[in-house]
């Protein structure tokens, strides 16, 4: 990112996933609602990301699983080499993955159901660039106290509570006696919240911080 006359120009981005409608649904998504990345990089295969010149970007949004035989450590640990950051998405789930993504040196990770709005600011938050408020259309406008403490339903806020405490997403599940996907969908909503509040939270770490600052871990 450099500054054109005084303003900063657009975070350069690339997008890795071998399912091609994906790709190109995302890279119409930033097109359209992301004036302050610029796409300089959409590909289908690792070969063909190490391949563009326009790669690596400031920031890169890859599949977890490609069809190709990388292993997600190799491809973070190529881009971090060079110094891009790295938000890894997948249709996977589960504990195991979320720990094998983080320990990869993935500056975030989301599964593929998660708000395209929730993941750009989260890319904006780890890039230093400023917050976007602007809400979805449809959404309900949202009134001031909720752009900093957003309003949690009391799913949301016993899941949160609970994950904060350092228990997996199943062990929360079971804690409040509801199915995995359950308490999936609660933390997502979590951090959507939040992220729409201008104060992402993709990883354990900011969840506690962002509740600890807004009252629940008292």
């Amino acid at each position: 990112m450099h500054s054109n006359g005084g303003r900063r120009a657009p975070a350069t981005l690339a997008i890795l996933d071998d399912h091609g409608l994906l790709v190109e649904s995302i890279t119409s998504w930033f097109s359209e609602n992301a004036p302050d990345f610029d796409v300089v990089c959409s590909e289908t295969s690792w070969a063909g990301c190490l391949g563009n010149p326009a790669f690596p970007a400031d920031m890169v949004l890859m599949d977890y699983q490609l069809a190709e035989n990388v292993s997600i450590e190799a491809r973070v640990l190529t881009c971090k080499a060079a110094g891009a950051k790295v938000v890894v998405i997948s249709a996977l789930g589960g504990t195991e993955l979320e720990e094998r993504i983080n320990a990869s040196g993935a500056d975030a990770y989301f599964d593929k159901a998660t708000s395209m709005r929730v993941i750009a600011a989260t890319m904006r938050q780890l890039l230093g660039m400023p917050a976007m408020h602007s809400n979805a259309p449809g959404e309900p406008h949202q009134h001031a106290e909720e752009v900093f403490k957003p309003r949690l339903s009391a799913g949301e806020e016993q899941a949160l509570m609970l994950y904060c405490q350092g228990l997996a997403t199943k062990d929360v599940a079971q804690a409040m006696n509801v199915q995995f996907e359950t308490a999936k969908t609660y933390l997502r909503r979590v951090r959507e919240k939040y992220a729409r509040a201008g104060r992402p939270a993709s990883r354990r770490a900011d969840l506690v911080r962002r509740a600890a600052e807004d009252g629940y871990l008292t």
